[in-house]
């Protein structure tokens, strides 16, 4: 079997690895089909992403088959395409006990704590498989990343009729608008590439974009008639563009991070306490929303062709993987086939 490890930052190395062991019981053997690779993916390469060691075995964006199950276990059999839940959760402390399995206090997520998906076999649990029927491996590989804006929506409690601003046109970034967008939201995109606000006109599409680096307050402003949005989600993993998301909220509204930076956050008190803001972190996602994303992908509400802009076979994604960080490429989704 093969793996690529991410020996170091920089430095992915193809090897030769054993098969994994017969399933134990509530256990499955997946073959891969595919693997997204997300920023998380790209952080890590780079060596700034936090909750990371190395090497590590990269890929938690991952489409599967069943091979064999450890049981027999109801609505799964070998055959079937699933898509995984790469959160390894606990199940038994104080998030876990609550439903937030997404924020388990000894949360391990595959790719990060724990070798992922950049293999063709790998043992997982089958509470974190769900079944991908209809979908295609493309699709079932962009189920995870798409679930982490599902949830943001879900966090931010964004309702039919609300303004909502998407800072950062990333792939997160642009899941999150969709969903707001399916959940009656007038979403404003904001970003520095006007490449890509285009194509959140296009593709979620926002209802209007907002380029940020001019003069983002004041559009804002008039695009909000001065009230400003009610909900703002900061998808940029950028620690600048995360402490001046706090302007943008409307008085009495929600700023939820959705993405992680490696850094601390601070922001102005009295800014703060005036309008009575809630400041949440939306992390990871749950099996409500893995499900929620793969409706969209049967109904056709999702178009994953245009999001996809790259792709490569496992053999030559080494060579590729430099090229996806420059952003002349344009790449929005780069997808591995095996």
């Amino acid at each position: 079997m093969k793996c690529i490890v991410c020996e170091e930052p920089k430095r992915l190395v193809m090897k030769d690895a054993g098969m994994p062991p017969a399933p134990a019981p509530g256990e499955a053997l997946i073959r891969i089909l595919r693997i997204g690779i997300c920023g998380t993916d790209l952080h890590a390469y780079q060596g700034n992403q936090p909750f990371f060691t190395y090497p590590r075995v990269l890929g938690h964006e991952l489409a599967a088959e069943i091979v064999e199950l450890g049981e027999a276990q109801d609505g799964l059999a070998p055959g079937d395409l699933v898509s995984v839940i790469p959160y390894v959760h606990c199940g038994s402390c104080i998030a876990c006990r609550r439903g937030k399995t997404n924020c388990c206090t000894g949360m391990s997520v595959l790719g990060v704590h724990q070798d992922g998906g950049m293999r063709e076999f790998m043992t997982v649990p089958v509470r974190q498989l769900v079944r991908a029927d209809g979908l295609t491996p493309d699709q079932a590989a962009v189920v995870e990343c798409f679930s982490i804006g599902a949830h943001a929506v879900r966090v931010g409690e964004i309702r039919p009729g609300d303004t909502v601003l998407v800072i950062g046109a990333g792939p997160i970034g642009l899941g999150t608008m969709k969903f707001a967008k399916q959940a009656g939201a007038r979403v404003i995109a904001m970003d520095l590439n006007e490449e890509r606000l285009a194509f959140c006109r296009r593709w979620a599409p926002a209802d209007e974009t907002v380029h940020a680096g001019r003069d983002p307050l004041q559009e804002v402003e008039r695009l909000t008639g001065g009230d400003f949005p009610v909900v703002v989600l900061d998808a940029t993993g950028n620690a600048r563009s995360m402490e001046g998301a706090l302007n943008f909220v409307a008085h009495g509204g929600r700023l939820v991070y959705v993405g992680l930076v490696k850094a601390d956050i601070t922001f102005h008190d009295p800014d703060f306490h005036k309008r009575e803001m809630a400041i949440m972190g939306s992390r990871n996602a749950l099996r409500e929303d893995f499900e929620e994303v793969i409706r969209g992908l049967r109904s056709g509400a999702i178009d994953t062709d245009a999001f996809i802009t790259h792709r490569t076979d496992f053999q030559g994604m080494i060579d590729q993987y430099d090229s996806w960080l420059r952003p002349e490429n344009g790449v929005i989704k780069a997808m591995v086939e095996l």
